[in-house]
């Protein structure tokens, strides 16, 4: 995230306003609701995890073992065994 200088996006009047307030601080301002993305919207994470999981839950269903697909897939037991749950519970 840049910052930007809020003499150049603000008026002055807004500045004095905020200043009262937060003088000399850092100030976060969150997004509009509506302008909010999902998680994983920008980089695709949520497809490649989507991805990943269902190839996952494949080779479970041809026989590979939870230990062997926690070490593949760095990834500890029980987090297999949950995301293994999550993919039987949705289809």
């Amino acid at each position: 995230m840049d910052y930007i200088n809020a003499f150049c996006v603000l008026p002055e009047d807004l500045i004095a306003a905020i200043q009262r307030h937060v003088d000399g601080q850092y100030l976060y301002i969150p997004r509009r609701a509506e302008d909010r993305k999902k998680w994983g919207e920008l980089k695709n994470t949520r497809q490649f995890l989507n991805s990943r999981n269902t190839a996952m839950y494949e080779e479970y269903q041809n026989g590979a073992a939870v230990e062997e697909l926690a070490d593949k897939y760095y990834l500890s037991p029980k987090t297999v065994y949950k995301i293994l749950a999550a993919i039987k519970f949705n289809k």
